[in-house]
C-alpha cells in the first residue's frame, strides 16, 4: 500500500491548493502500489464516490521485521540463489483491488462510466519533477473531466470531453519521460490524457493498474462516442451479449415464465462457463437478489444475466477487447486481423482466416452469422492452444539434425531402472516406460549377475528387487521409439561374470535386431553421425576391448561411476579402481560410445578419439566448469561428455543441468523419479524441437574456431543482447496448495519469474501478492530481463502461495526463451510432479525487442533503445602476432559501421513510437495505426500522401500542416532514411567483414608455429590462440547480425507500405495502390539481393 506519510516531502508549489486537500506525494507514494493514506492511516472517501477496499498499512517495525523473517526464510521453489540476481528482495506485499471478494467487476463500459462519475483519486505528474494527489470525477452529463482541490476557478478546473485528442496509457510522454520520479512510478497504473490542437498532456497515476485501465477504457469511449448520442447507458440491455444471453435463458426456461428455478440457473452457468464454483454462483445469485431486498429460490431473466456477467467477465480481457475494438465491446474480422499482426506478431493474416475464429469461438449464434466476437467468445479464444505461450513450430523436429551427435543437449535419465532414492529404492519397469515416453534419448542399465544365468537389473544397493535384463530388453525395445525417431543411448553398467555377459549380448540382438548400431567408426572421419544418419538405431555405452587384441576376453576398469561411488563410500579415498572381466561378443557391441576415463583436456584433445566418450561426476565436472570454462566448452565440441548426479544425493535429488549445459555437456543424466525445480528445468528445455529429445547447441559452442566461456558474466562476443518484456496480468483458477495443511480455501497468490541460462542472464523477480484470490487474481505488473545468449535461456514461471502453513507451491511452467510466442497469451501450468493441470493458468504478455534474426523469428523482431547511454562497441583483441593482427584491424572500421547502421536504425523507430506514445515494445504496424490517427482529419482526409521514392515510402504534406505534425513527419522521414541507408549499405560493409574473418582463418592451422617463431609458448601461446578465437567470433556474430538487420529493415519497409495503404494514407486506389505496392516491395528486395542473390539466400 502506498506510504506517502513516510516518503520525501516535495516542496509545495506556487499554485497548489490551500489546506488539507494538497496532498503532496513523494517518491513513495509515487510507485502506484496502492491507496493513498492520509496522516492518520485511513483511507480517504471523499464526496461520496466509490469506496475502493483497502486497509491502513502496517506499523513500520512490524512490517521491516515481516520482510527481514521473508527474506530469511528459503523457497524452495526458487532455483536462483545469488543475492545479486534477486532483484525483487525488498517488494513489499501490496493489494490488488480487483482482488477483493466484495469488488464489482467490471463488465461493460456503463460500469466504467459510473465509476468515473463517482470519482477517485489520482497523481497529477508535472513536468518539474512534481506530483500532487487530485480527486477526479466526470460530470453526470459526460462533458467534461474535473479535479480538485485547484486554485483555478471551479469552471476552469476541468477538461471538455471533446479537446480530448488522444488517451495513452502507461508512461509514454515527455512528462512521464523527463519527470525525476518516473522511476518509482509503475508503468501499469500511468496514462496520459492528450488535449487541445498542440497535444498537451494531462498525465496521471492511478492507485492500481485496474483503476488506470477503468479511466482509460471509459475516457476511450467518451471520445470514439463524441459525435453520438450517449444512449448506451439505457441500451446496456440490448447489447449483442445480453441478446445472446437472453436467448440462453429462454432456450433453458421451457414453461416460458421468463423464471426458472436457481438450481437449473446454477447447472446451466456452469454449462457455459466449468471452471466456475457452485457455491460462488449461488452466492452471487443471493448478493444480487439481496440487493434488491427479495429472498427466492427463483431466477429471473435479468438475475440471471447480471450474475452470468459477473461471474464470468475477466476484467482486464475486457479491458483489452475495448481497445483493440476502437471502444467497441465486440470484435469484428478486421479488429480481429489488426490484433493478430500487430499484437500477436502472427503474419499472412486474411480476412476469411479471422471469419473462420469468429465461427469457431464465438458463442452466439447471431455473432457467428453476423462476423464479430463478444467478450465471451474472445475470451475462448485466448484461452485456446492457439494462443498458447509455446510456439507451435516447436511442436515439431524444427532444428537441423544433420549435425554431428557432439552438437546436440541429449535428454539423459539417470538409474532409469528406479521410481525412489537410489540408496534403497527398488528396481521398476516403470521408471523406463515413463522415461521413454518423455522423450529420454539416454537411459541406465545396471546389469548384475541373477539367478538361472540370466542377468539382472537393479539397484545394487537393494537386490531384493529386481528386473530381468530380458524384460527391460523388451520394454525398451517397444517403447524406444514412440516419442521420439531419433538415436538411443543405452548406458550399460556391466556387473556380470563372462557367461551372463554373452547372455545379455545374445539377448539384445535378438530382441532389438537390426536396430542395434554396431558399425565401426571411421578413423578417417573427425566427427560422430548426426541425429539423422542414425535414427532409429539404439548405441551401446559402454567399455571396449583394446582393438589390437585378438583376445576374446580382458580386463576394463569399471565403470566411472560406480568406481566413484565406491572409492566415495570406502575409508581409503585414493584406492585404485576395480578391474573387471569383459567378454569380446559384448565389447563388440559397444562402437561409437565407447566409454574412457578423463585425464586432462590437454591429454584427452590430443589422443582422444571422436567415437570415446568421458563420464564426469557432478563434483568433477563442477570442479572442471569453474577452473577451465573455456576448454570444457571447446572439448565438447568434438567429444561427448556425460555428467551424473553426485554419489552423496542418496535421496536422489538432481543437479541443476543449466550449469553443465552452458559448459556443452551433452548428456546430463537426470533422476526423473525425482520431481521439483532442477527437472522441471530439464522437461522444459526438451520440449523444444518437437520434443524428439535433443536440442542443436547455439553455433558459438559448435564452430571449430570460436570463443564462449560458460562462466562469462558480461558480452558473448558476436551477439546482441535482447530485452525481454514480461507482463503478469492475471491468472486463473489457482488449486490451493497439495502440502498446505491450513483449513479453507484461500489463498495470497503471487508470481515468480526466473531466468535460466548462462550468469549473466541468471535473474529473478516477483510480482505483488494479491490477497484471497484464487479465482481470477489480477497482477498487472511489467518486468524487464536483459538476455544475452537467449538459446541457451529459459524461463520459469512460479506461483506460490503467501500465506501459506506446510507448502506455498501452486503451480508453475517452464519455457525455453526460444519457444515464446510474442504477444498476449496463457501459460498452462504444470502441478509439483509436472502434470498439466485443467484450465490453471496465468496471463501475460510478452515482447521481445532489439531482436535481430532471420526467419521464423522475423514476426517478433521489434527494435528498442536499450537506454540513453554511451554506444559500446565490441572491440578486437590484440593477439600479439603482427601479421594476423594487421589483418584484424582492417576489420575495425567495418565493425563500428555495422553497429551504428543497427543502431541508428533502432534508434529512428524508438523515436516514432515515442512521439505515437507507444511503449518500445510497440510493434511498426500498431506504430503506424497510431500515426495514421493523427494524420487523418474527422471527416477522413489525410493531411499527408504516400509518394515512393526510389521504391522507399515517404509521406508528404498535402498543403501546410500544423508544428505537432510536422515533428512526427521529420522523426519518420529519419527512420526511413536509416532503414534505407542499412537497406543499401549493409552488404557492402558485411562483405569487409568477412573478407578480414576469411583472411584470419587462413592462419588458424599455423597459429600455433607462427606463436612459436614470434616466441610464444605456454601460457602466452594459450592467450593468443583464445583471442584469435575471440576475434573469430566477434567477425562472425556483428556479420550476422548486420546481414539478419538487413533482413529486419526490408520488413520494416514492407510493414510501412502496407500499414500506410491499410490507414488510408494514400491518394492512389486500392487496386491500383495495392499493385505498385506489391511492385515496390519487390523492387526492394530485387535491388538489394545483390551479387549473393536473394534476402532468403541471405538467411541461410
Amino acid at each position: 500500500m502506498a506510504e506517502g506519510a513516510a516518503g520525501r516531502e516535495v516542496p509545495v508549489p506556487p499554485d497548489a491548493a490551500e489546506g488539507e486537500e494538497d496532498a503532496r506525494v513523494g517518491p513513495d507514494t509515487a510507485s502506484g502500489d496502492g491507496l493513498a493514506v492520509g496522516a492518520a492511516g485511513q483511507t480517504r472517501d471523499r464526496r461520496g464516490g466509490v469506496a475502493l477496499p483497502g486497509a491502513a498499512g502496517a506499523p513500520a517495525d512490524s512490517e521491516a521485521s515481516l520482510l527481514e523473517a521473508v527474506r530469511a526464510t528459503p523457497r524452495r521453489s526458487s532455483i536462483i540463489k545469488d543475492p545479486a540476481n534477486q532483484k525483487c528482495g525488498g517488494r513489499k506485499k501490496t493489494v490488488s483491488f480487483s482482488s477483493m471478494p466484495s469488488e464489482k467487476k467490471i463488465s461493460s463500459a456503463s460500469d466504467c462510466i459510473s465509476f468515473m462519475q463517482a470519482g477517485c483519486e489520482l497523481k497529477k505528474v508535472r513536468p518539474n519533477s512534481r506530483i500532487y494527489n487530485r480527486f477526479f470525477t466526470l460530470d453526470t452529463d459526460l462533458q467534461a473531466l474535473r479535479w480538485e482541490p485547484s486554485k483555478k476557478d471551479f469552471e476552469k478546473a476541468k477538461l471538455d470531453i471533446a479537446a480530448i485528442k488522444e488517451i495513452r496509457l502507461g508512461k509514454n510522454t515527455e512528462t512521464f519521460r523527463n519527470n525525476g520520479l518516473a522511476d518509482q512510478i509503475c508503468e501499469d497504473c500511468a496514462f496520459s490524457i492528450l488535449h487541445g490542437e498542440n497535444y498537451e498532456s494531462l498525465d496521471l497515476v492511478a492507485n492500481s493498474a485496474d483503476v488506470a485501465n477503468i479511466w482509460v477504457s471509459g475516457l476511450r469511449y467518451l471520445v470514439s462516442r463524441s459525435k453520438q448520442p450517449l444512449d448506451f447507458m439505457e441500451d446496456n440491455q440490448n447489447t449483442p451479449r445480453f441478446m445472446w444471453l437472453k436467448t440462453v435463458f429462454e432456450a433453458a426456461d421451457i414453461d416460458g415464465n421468463g423464471i426458472m428455478l436457481e438450481d437449473t440457473s446454477v447447472e446451466l452457468i456452469k454449462q457455459l462457463n466449468p471452471t466456475l464454483k457452485e457455491s460462488k454462483i449461488r452466492l452471487k445469485f443471493k448478493e444480487i437478489q439481496k440487493s434488491k431486498e427479495k429472498l427466492t429460490t427463483r431466477v429471473t431473466e435479468e438475475e440471471f444475466c447480471e450474475a452470468f456477467c459477473e461471474l464470468c467477465t475477466r476484467p482486464e480481457v475486457y479491458f483489452l477487447l475495448v481497445q483493440i475494438s476502437k471502444n467497441k465491446e465486440y470484435l469484428d474480422a478486421n479488429d480481429l486481423r489488426l490484433f493478430l499482426e500487430a499484437e500477436q506478431g502472427v503474419t499472412h493474416i486474411t480476412e476469411d482466416m479471422c471469419l473462420d475464429i469468429i465461427r469457431r469461438y464465438e458463442l452466439s449464434e447471431e455473432g457467428r452469422q453476423k462476423g464479430f466476437l463478444a467478450i465471451d467468445g474472445f475470451t475462448q479464444y485466448l484461452l485456446s492452444p492457439e494462443c498458447d505461450i509455446f510456439d507451435p513450430e516447436q511442436k515439431k523436429v524444427a532444428q537441423d539434425m544433420t549435425q554431428p551427435l557432439s552438437h546436440y543437449y541429449i535428454n539423459a535419465s539417470h538409474n532409469t531402472y528406479l521410481i525412489e532414492d537410489q540408496f534403497r529404492g527398488p528396481a521398476d519397469i516403470n521408471g523406463y516406460v515413463r522415461a521413454l515416453k518423455m522423450g529420454c534419448r539416454s537411459i541406465e542399465l545396471d546389469v548384475s549377475d541373477g539367478p538361472d544365468n540370466e542377468p539382472i537389473v537393479c539397484n545394487r544397493n537393494n537386490v531384493t528387487t529386481h528386473l530381468s535384463f530380458r524384460s527391460v530388453i523388451e520394454v525398451v525395445n517397444k517403447f524406444a521409439f514412440v516419442a521420439s525417431e531419433y538415436p538411443l543411448i543405452l548406458c550399460l553398467g556391466n556387473h556380470c561374470s563372462l557367461p551372463q555377459q554373452k547372455v545379455m549380448v545374445q539377448h539384445m540382438k535378438k530382441i532389438f535386431g537390426n536396430k542395434l548400431y554396431t558399425e565401426a567408426p571411421l578413423p578417417s572421419e573427425s566427427y560422430l553421425p548426426s541425429p539423422e544418419t542414425l535414427k532409429r538405431k539404439i548405441i551401446v555405452k559402454g567399455k571396449k576391448l583394446p582393438s589390437d587384441s585378438d583376445s576374446l576376453e580382458g580386463e576394463v576398469t569399471d565403470e566411472d561411476e560406480e568406481a566413484e561411488m565406491s572409492r566415495r563410500m570406502s575409508v581409503d579415498h585414493n584406492e585404485e579402481q576395480k578391474q573387471i572381466w569383459l567378454c569380446r561378443e559384448l565389447s563388440d557391441l559397444v562402437s561409437i560410445c565407447k566409454s574412457v576415463q578423463y585425464r586432462d583436456f590437454e591429454l584427452s584433445m590430443k589422443s582422444q578419439n571422436y567415437w570415446e566418450i568421458c563420464s564426469f561426476s557432478e563434483t568433477e565436472a563442477s570442479r572442471i566448469a569453474n577452473e577451465y570454462p573455456e576448454d570444457f566448452v571447446n572439448y565438447n565440441k568434438k567429444f561427448l561428455s556425460r555428467v551424473y548426479p553426485s554419489a552423496m544425493r542418496i535421496d536422489s535429488s538432481n543437479l541443476n543441468p543449466q550449469d553443465f549445459w552452458n559448459c556443452g555437456c551433452q548428456i546430463v543424466a537426470m533422476n526423473f523419479q525425482t520431481p521439483g525445480p532442477m527437472m522441471d528445468l530439464n522437461t522444459g528445455w526438451f520440449l523444444q524441437n518437437g520434443g524428439c529429445g535433443y536440442v542443436l547447441r547455439p553455433s558459438i559452442m559448435r564452430d571449430e574456431v570460436s570463443y564462449f566461456s560458460a562462466n562469462t558474466k558480461g558480452i558473448v562476443p558476436g551477439v546482441s543482447p535482447l530485452a525481454l518484456h514480461i507482463k503478469i496480468i492475471s491468472g486463473q483458477n489457482f488449486p490451493k496448495p497439495k502440502g498446505a495443511c491450513a483449513k479453507g480455501d484461500v489463498i495470497d497468490p503471487y508470481v515468480c519469474i526466473e531466468i535460466h541460462g548462462i550468469p549473466a542472464d541468471c535473474s529473478e523477480q516477483r510480482t505483488k501478492t494479491v490477497q484471497q484470490n484464487s479465482d481470477n487474481p489480477i497482477f498487472d505488473e511489467t518486468f524487464e530481463f536483459q538476455v544475452t545468449l537467449p538459446e541457451l535461456a529459459m524461463i520459469r514461471f512460479v506461483v506460490l502461495d503467501d500465506d501459506y502453513i506446510g507448502d506455498e507451491f501452486i503451480g508453475q511452467y517452464t519455457i525455453p526463451f526460444e519457444c515464446l510466442q510474442p504477444g498476449y497469451r496463457h501459460v498452462p501450468l504444470r502441478s509439483f510432479v509436472s502434470d498439466i493441470m485443467e484450465h490453471v493458468t496465468l496471463f501475460v504478455h510478452i515482447a521481445i525487442t532489439n531482436r535481430s534474426g532471420g526467419g521464423k523469428a522475423q514476426k517478433r523482431s521489434l527494435s528498442v533503445r536499450m537506454g540513453k547511454k554511451v554506444r559500446e562497441y565490441t572491440m578486437l583483441r590484440n593477439i600479439g602476432l603482427k601479421t594476423i593482427d594487421d589483418i584484424f584491424k582492417l576489420a575495425v572500421h567495418p565493425l563500428r559501421e555495422a553497429i551504428d547502421m543497427r543502431e541508428n536504425m533502432q534508434n529512428a523507430i524508438v523515436s516514432v513510437k515515442e512521439l505515437c506514445g507507444l511503449p518500445p515494445t510497440a510493434s511498426l504496424k500498431q506504430c503506424l495505426l497510431t500515426l495514421s490517427s493523427r494524420l487523418i482529419s474527422s471527416d477522413n482526409t489525410p493531411s499527408v500522401s504516400l509518394v515512393m521514392k526510389e521504391n522507399f515510402p515517404y509521406l508528404e504534406p498535402l498543403g501546410m500542416i500544423p508544428d505537432v505534425q510536422k515533428k512526427m513527419l521529420a522523426a519518420y522521414d529519419l527512420m526511413i532514411q536509416e532503414n534505407r541507408f542499412l537497406i543499401e549499405m549493409a552488404d557492402t560493409v558485411h562483405e569487409k567483414i568477412l573478407q578480414c574473418q576469411k583472411t584470419g582463418m587462413e592462419f588458424h592451422e599455423e597459429l600455433h608455429n607462427l606463436g612459436a617463431k614470434e616466441g610464444l609458448k605456454g601460457r602466452k601461446l594459450n592467450k593468443a590462440t583464445e583471442s584469435f578465437a575471440w576475434n573469430i567470433t566477434v567477425l562472425k556474430g556483428q556479420g550476422d547480425l548486420l546481414k539478419n538487420a538487413k533482413n529486419e529493415a526490408i520488413e520494416n519497409m514492407k510493414q510501412i507500405q502496407l500499414a500506410c495503404l491499410s490507414c488510408g494514407l494514400s491518394k492512389t486506389p486500392s487496386s491500383s495502390a495495392d499493385a505498385k505496392s506489391k511492385r515496390s516491395l519487390e523492387a526492394i528486395e530485387e535491388k538489394e539481393s545483390g551479387p549473393r542473390g536473394s534476402v532468403e539466400e541471405c538467411q541461410e
